[in-house]
């Protein structure tokens, strides 16, 4: 079992920068890949970023080049830098976990989530 929590999240305007957190507990964490997922108003959860196990990465294209995905397996957590912002991140970022080597882009293949942490961009 994996609990995950959140935090970071904030107000921020365009062209700023966040850092986002996720703390898991369990001591096979580091055999986990981990995933941000991000969900809108009125818009259905999104895939943001992930990261093996191995410390492989994948983005989704629309913040390629503007988020970073680590993870730090001696502390447990999993961290997005976000930098230059957009309005359009406005959503509420989730962290999810799942055992094995592979990340899937469906949240539905992600067995343990955090409860969000809310990211504001002001234009």
């Amino acid at each position: 079992q994996v609990q995950l929590v959140e935090s970071g999240g904030g107000l921020v305007q365009a062209g700023g920068s966040l850092r986002l957190s996720c703390a898991a507990s369990g001591r096979t964490f580091s055999t986990y890949a981990v995933a941000w997922f991000r969900q809108a108003p009125t818009k259905e959860r999104e895939f943001v970023a992930a990261i093996s196990r191995n410390a492989l990465t994948y983005y989704v294209d629309s913040v390629k080049g503007r988020f970073t995905i680590s993870r730090d397996n001696a502390k447990n957590t999993v961290a997005l830098q976000m930098n230059s912002l957009k309005p359009e991140d406005t959503a509420v970022y989730y962290c999810a976990a799942r055992p094995g080597g592979a990340y899937p882009p469906t949240d539905r293949e992600w067995n343990y989530w955090g409860q969000g942490t809310r990211v504001t961009v002001s234009s």
